[in-house]
């Protein structure tokens, strides 16, 4: 099977019949997926959600995202979910 690297765009093979994957799978080599994660790590990359509606959980969902909010440091946002 032929790939192409998300990080430097060179394409590589390897057999998919069986056996494991690469070992830097799924980028070409230990440099490009060490910039994967430096982008993670600087925040380049994200998974954004909006916020669910406080009104649509249940008391216990409450609870688990306050305490979650406030282990984040966003304890304001706690009051503002409310409305």
């Amino acid at each position: 099977m032929t790939l192409r690297c998300s990080i430097c765009g060179e394409s590589y093979e390897f057999d998919d019949k069986g056996k494991e994957l690469p070992p830097h799978f799924p980028f070409c080599s230990s440099r490009c997926k060490s910039i994967d994660l430096g982008k993670w790590f600087n925040e380049e990359y994200r998974i954004s959600t909006p916020l669910p509606s406080v009104q649509a959980m249940t008391n216990e969902e409450r609870e688990a995202f306050a305490q979650f909010l406030s282990k984040a440091g966003r304890a304001d946002d706690i009051n503002s979910n409310d409305e």
